[in-house]
């Protein structure tokens, strides 16, 4: 007698955000799987929608509700999680027809709600088959991996409400981000990008506590932690780039260059400065060493000539004045970052900024933010003209289709460049048997203000 086994309930996940929401997308959907639901591409074919939200401003939450609004309209069974999760009343006014409303990483509690809302459907047979543990659901490209190494953070900057949503620092153990490490890399991940809301402080909640790690004591620390996934090896026996994220210019980071120096991990360091006056640092409630940072990224580049520093900065900060601003841009001029995003002040709720007196008028953050953007884009494409003539090697993103001619072009980044927030590497008549994910050594031929052209060597 034949048996029918039931068809495995579906789920679609919509996830905003930064990598490190990312990251949680993948590990529900991971979860889920293992319980027997299946993914699906589009809303007409899930049994519900999971959208993992954005909080951190409060144009990302008009983000966030108008994509829970048309998981509603496209689907109607919409669970929500993330960031926006702590403001469950609003959502639930807006949207009274979601099923759950669960806040940052809770795993449980989004599973939980998912078996309520859509009952997994694996039958009595099923069940008795064991569900993979090593076949993880990556939401980003085979190639390339996103590695969380801890939550939250303790710092009380004044435009930020990341403490109130995702809590204080909570470190992963070291062996445990470790194994998963080389689980990714075994899996074909060719770059691991470390991220966190403060990579620094890593293992600071734990006291730097030792773990046993390939039979030996590894601490709880950012220079272990980078120092062994310097050792990792794909299984062609190549080492993986290593790029870390959120970085803190505490005092230790020194101790991470002589690493890129070694070639153990990549030379680039992402590092959120916000500003460099003194008075705007100091509203901020940031550490105001600006002068000091400037020595730091000196000897660091004579340290590692090739390390590329990648920051962020905060124009319109409540009180800051064209002086302040002009402090910025000077100490850019001086700093050389080589890649630089910037943002426009926006309060947030919650924030303890929206209380500070000399706001800053949306006209005069708008041409401030022009003026920054200039500035480093002048800077960005000096750096990049230098390196016109050098070759490079470069990890292949994306392979196109052959033209006209049957050329065939490629982009691709160098280890100056994370995805999706810097630079390109555009190439030329590539051959066809290239494709995503292999690194070629690439001569560069051209560059403009953020992007460089070339071909392989």
């Amino acid at each position: 007698m034949a048996i029918e086994i039931p068809e495995a309930r579906k789920v679609g996940m919509v996830s905003l955000g930064c990598p490190k929401a990312l990251v949680d997308s993948e590990r529900i959907l991971t979860r889920l799987r293992a319980d027997g639901y299946a993914m699906s591409a589009d809303y007409a074919g899930a049994d519900v929608v999971l959208v993992n939200t954005c909080g951190f401003l409060d144009s990302a939450k008009e983000e966030s509700l108008a994509a829970i609004g048309e998981a509603i309209a496209e689907n109607g069974r919409v669970i929500v999680t993330g960031c926006m999760g702590n403001e469950a009343e609003l959502i639930r006014a807006k949207f009274p027809a979601v099923l759950a409303v669960t806040g940052a990483h809770q795993y449980e509690a989004v599973v939980e709600a998912v078996h309520e809302a859509a009952p997994p459907s694996q039958g009595p047979f099923v069940d008795l088959i064991p569900q993979p543990s090593d076949a993880d659901i990556k939401l980003t490209p085979r190639h390339y991996s996103y590695l969380k190494i801890s939550e939250g953070c303790n710092h009380a900057c004044a435009f930020c409400i990341i403490p109130q949503l995702r809590g204080k620092l909570a470190s992963r153990r070291i062996d445990a981000v470790l194994r998963e490490a080389e689980k990714l890399v075994a899996a074909g991940t060719k770059e691991l990008l470390v991220i966190s809301q403060d990579t620094s402080a890593y293992g600071v909640d734990v006291r730097h506590e030792e773990r046993t790690w390939k039979g030996r004591a590894v601490r709880t620390h950012m220079t272990d932690l980078a120092r062994e996934l310097g050792q990792l090896r794909t299984p062609e026996g190549h080492a993986p780039w290593v790029r870390l994220h959120y970085v803190y210019p505490y005092p230790h980071v020194d101790a991470v260059i002589p690493l890129m120096a070694e070639g153990l991990i990549t030379p680039y360091l992402d590092i959120p400065f916000q500003h460099a006056a003194p008075n705007v640092l100091k509203a901020m409630k940031r550490p105001a060493n600006e002068a000091k940072v400037l020595e730091r990224l000196k000897s660091w580049r004579e340290i590692c000539p090739d390390i590329t520093i990648r920051s962020s900065f905060v124009v319109g900060f409540p009180g800051e004045t064209e002086e302040d601003f002009q402090y910025l841009l000077d100490w850019l001029d001086e700093a050389q970052l080589d890649r630089v995003g910037g943002f426009r002040f926006e309060p947030v709720a919650g924030a303890a900024a929206n209380d500070l007196p000399n706001p800053v008028p949306e006209a005069v953050k708008e041409e401030r933010y022009q003026r920054l953007m200039e500035k480093t884009a002048a800077i960005s494409a000096a750096k990049l003209a230098a390196k016109v003539g050098r070759t490079l090697p470069v990890i292949i993103d994306e392979v196109g289709e052959p033209d006209e001619d049957g050329d065939i072009g490629a982009t691709g980044r160098s280890q100056a460049d994370a995805p999706e927030i810097d630079g390109a590497v555009y190439l030329r008549n590539v051959p066809a048997g290239l494709k995503a994910g292999d690194i070629v050594q690439v001569e560069i031929e051209d560059a403009d203000a953020h992007d460089l052209f070339g071909v392989i060597a």
